[in-house]
């Protein structure tokens, strides 16, 4: 290439899991792909020896010089997957959260276009002198010919004939497939290749292909079809019964094959010959998974607003109408009516030809949930979320994509729905660690929601009975320029009913009196009484299995996974042991590995011995156990649900799924069996989440027109999260643990990022680990930023550790941790990224990985 022409060039991230490759790389577009390369374009472009997926993050035009630029090697999309606004949120994503540009974009996209690259083979075009080219091939290699006995054929012929005969019956197979087929033939299939008989080329498939289905359509015209049927033959029945059905469905056209033939009982022949007399055609169509499908959603009209909802709906209105970026803090109670302004400001975003994004926890994504928005928008709605399967998934996304709905609700990932006029999204919950995201990238929904809102000019409204410290500290305080949203507060529920009467329970003054059973005497009383009066009850435990732990009375022995520290959980129905972390499983010991005595015990309770129980306590009682063993398989979450609210149990027993976002009329009863099982864990956060989880399941009871009682168990009656959960009183609380942050200065009077490091070798990991904070604090102390954040700056940088993790060991690697605390105006992110760059650099070779999360809501 020479000369001065304009050339154009594509800037692509490529999709190699590597650290020194986070840049972009420059791409010549060729002539055949001017006009479609796009930003936002996923393509397949030569890297090193092979072909990989990229994503177009830039286009320019420059000057060709005589440095000779690859092209791009295909277009993997003629639509972008990716469009411009959120290829910049990711560069934003890439900054924030201290993660990697690829990482950043590719969580954006459904998992079937996640391709990878495969290597094809072919027999090459004009390649037809099959005999003499293997032999010519043959007799240039010094092995000489290698004959093959074909099983069919009476004559020995080469290997080189059988692999080409075989490659050009299949047209076209992977690589690894033909390696797999000849194992012993290598040689011979690299010789086809080098020789230009076979046809190698690197294509990037996708995980998932769209749907599509044989579909019968009219060749003819109405008149036409009619014409044909008055004078079709006599020999012909069958077909004229077809040809009658579809002139009768025209309105439904085109139509399944399948359907055709089961609702006539016919042949697949019988219509393949309509399509040789041209009367109808068969052909493939699209059809989106759609899974839903076949469900009747009763459509709903908007409810009349309480004077709280409407000055909260008023509000919203305004911003919207205004189409100018704007965050609100919705505190409301349980039953106050949140999600009725939801969808009436949903519908108002509709009006003005806008979308709306709705984001609940994972765990709230229940089918009453799907039934709201579905009975208030129909089709207008997709859902994403994790107990779809792939291909559905795709297909709500692709609905997104092309325009086909108008509001998306999902869990967290929802929040990069492709929506090109963006005008409000919805975070119900907001409280709730699962928007965080626990793998790389780790993102926090909220923050992506509100730079999306940027970018829109749309509103964010966080819905919450609980709201996190830090929305309600930024809310009130209006100290922050990034995050600083207005206030709206319901107090009473909508119905005009009372907030349930919370009891507390002293377990410890039970255990005195002799009740050494899971249930106080109260809550026995009170279960008893709804199965008397034919009204229900939830039971939340937060935990799942049979026991918590196994452990030999003999001589102190604890079952614990061989590959984390952790103690291994005890599951009744497969009478197993169980690692929640890695995974692992082995059978429950019946005696003592380490003794060989036979007094081995199951330590701490279960959601399973709980539903034992209850089975002892109150006979022929109806138990639905809902956790993570009883809710795997696709629908059984619905089912269960389903089940209770057609009152085919007394109790709903579960772990926190139970908690949130469920409406049953005839629950008067809640009861939670351990509320100070989340206290002790090494979480500054464990205060609040047991405070939200407590008032959330308090909420579950009396929400209509029966009273409520809630039952609340406890060992430490007196923490301040739990007698403040009992009267339902937020502020208090908030009083109460902002106290408690200030004095050890954690959010949200500072930001925190946890840095996780990681190895097999303790020595190895402790070293790193060391001179990791060592060298950060040594930066800081040049900057003049180091120092405790007690001090009085506005910027301030401190370094807590190395320490062990709380699990020291998970999956056979040691962990230790350190965690940086700073505030203000200084870019810790950055600091702590390069650094970590510059220890994997140190330490190439020796299998270290470092994790960064920025604003942990996890520190396990």
């Amino acid at each position: 290439m020479g000369g001065s022409e304009l050339v154009n060039i594509a800037k692509v991230i490529v999709d190699v899991p590597a650290k020194d490759v986070d840049r972009t790389f420059d791409y010549l577009i060729p002539e055949s792909l001017k006009g479609w390369v796009e930003i936002g374009s996923r393509v397949g472009v030569p890297f090193g020896h092979r072909t990989v997926q990229g994503f177009v993050v830039g286009l320019e035009e420059a000057v060709n010089t005589d440095f000779k630029l690859k092209p791009i090697a295909e277009l993997l999309d003629l639509v972008p997957p990716l469009s411009p606004d959120l290829v910049e949120l990711g560069r934003w994503m890439s900054r924030h959260y201290a993660c990697s540009a690829i990482m950043a974009l590719q969580v954006m996209i459904p998992t079937a276009l996640k391709g990878k690259s495969k290597r094809y083979i072919s027999v090459s075009e004009g390649f037809e002198s099959l005999e003499e080219q293997t032999v010519q091939e043959s007799q240039a290699s010094s092995d000489g010919p290698v004959l093959f006995a074909m099983p069919d054929s009476p004559e020995n012929v080469s290997i080189q004939d059988v692999i080409i005969r075989y490659v050009r019956s299949k047209e076209q197979v992977t690589l690894d497939h033909l390696s797999d087929r000849y194992p012993d033939h290598s040689k011979e299939i690299k010789r086809l290749i080098r020789s230009g008989i076979l046809h190698e080329e690197q294509m990037i498939k996708d995980k998932l292909q769209k749907k599509m289905l044989k579909a019968v359509y009219l060749a003819v015209s109405e008149q036409e079809a009619e014409d044909a049927l008055a004078d079709f033959p006599a020999k012909g029945k069958r077909q004229k019964e077809v040809l009658s059905f579809l002139l009768e469905a025209k309105e439904l056209l085109p139509m399944p094959l399948k359907d055709v033939l089961s609702a006539l009982q016919v042949s697949a022949a019988t219509v393949k010959g309509l399509e040789d007399k041209g009367l109808i055609s068969i052909s493939e169509v699209e059809v989106f998974r759609d899974p839903y499908r076949g469900r009747d959603f009763k459509p709903t009209e908007p409810l009349p607003l309480t004077l709280e909802q409407q000055a909260v709906y008023d509000r919203i209105a305004r911003q919207l109408d205004e189409r100018e970026q704007g965050v609100f803090l919705l505190r409301g109670v349980t039953g106050s009516g949140k999600t009725e302004v939801y969808l009436q400001a949903i519908q108002r975003c509709i009006k003005q030809n806008r979308q709306a994004i709705v984001l609940v926890p994972e765990i709230s994504l229940t089918p009453q949930m799907v039934e709201r928005f579905k009975g208030r928008f129909g089709d207008q709605v997709a859902v994403m979320h994790s107990r779809l399967s792939g291909g559905e998934r795709y297909d709500e996304w692709r609905k997104i994509r092309e325009g086909k709905v108008k509001v998306a609700i999902g869990a967290r990932s929802a929040v990069f729905a492709p929506f090109d006029q963006l005008g409000l999204i919805i975070i119900d919950e907001e409280h709730e660690t699962s928007y965080k995201q626990e793998e790389t990238p780790k993102y926090h929904a909220r923050d992506v929601a509100v730079e999306r809102s940027k970018q829109h000019g749309a509103a964010v409204i966080l819905g919450s009975a609980t709201p996190s410290l830090e929305s309600y500290y930024a809310a009130r305080s209006q100290a922050s320029d990034e995050f600083a949203p207005v206030l709206m507060e319901m107090n009473y529920r909508a119905l005009g009913n009372e907030l349930p009467k919370v009891r507390i329970i002293d377990m410890r003054e039970e255990l005195k009196d002799g009740n050494r059973s899971m249930f106080s005497r109260a809550l026995h009383q009170g279960i008893a009484e709804r199965i008397e009066r034919g009204e229900q009850t939830v039971l939340l435990l937060n935990r799942r299995g049979y026991s918590t732990f196994v452990m030999c009375r003999s001589c102190g022995y604890v079952a614990s996974c061989p590959e984390c520290d952790i103690s291994l959980t005890y599951h009744q129905r497969s009478n197993n042991l169980r690692c929640h972390y890695c995974g692992y499983a082995e059978t429950a010991p019946q005696i003592c590995p380490d003794c060989g005595s036979e007094h081995i015990r199951y330590f701490g309770t279960g959601t399973q011995r709980v539903e034992e129980e209850l089975a002892k306590l109150f006979p022929g009682v109806r138990v639905i156990r809902m956790d993570v063993d009883t809710t795997t398989e696709k629908g059984s979450h619905e089912k269960l649900l389903k089940a209770f609210r057609e009152k085919k149990a007394d109790i709903l027993l579960g772990t926190q799924m139970v908690a949130k976002g469920l409406d049953f009329p005839d629950v008067t009863l809640v009861g939670v069996i351990t509320a100070d099982s989340a206290l002790n864990l090494p979480d500054f956060r464990a205060a609040e989440k047991t405070f939200q989880l407590l008032t959330q399941v308090a909420g579950r009871a009396g929400r209509h027109q029966l009273p409520g009682e809630v039952f609340v168990q406890s060992y430490t009656p007196d923490h301040y999260s739990i007698v403040h959960a009992g009267s339902h009183d937020y502020l208090s609380f908030i009083k109460d643990e902002l106290g408690h942050r200030r004095a050890l200065q954690y959010p949200p009077y500072c930001r925190l990022i946890l840095v996780t490091f990681s190895h097999e070798q303790l020595p190895v990991l402790v070293r790193a680990a060391e001179n990791y904070t060592r060298l950060l604090k040594e930066q800081a102390q040049k900057m003049g930023l180091f120092g405790s954040l007690d001090r009085f700056s506005s910027d301030a940088f401190d370094v807590l550790g190395p320490v062990a993790s709380p699990m020291p060991r998970l999956k056979n690697r040691y962990r230790f941790q350190c965690m940086i605390k700073w505030r203000g105006e200084i870019d810790a992110i950055g600091l702590v990224k390069n650094m970590a760059r510059k220890m994997e650099q140190d330490f190439q070779g020796k299998d270290l990985l470092i994790s960064l999360d920025v604003d942990p809501q996890m520190l396990m």
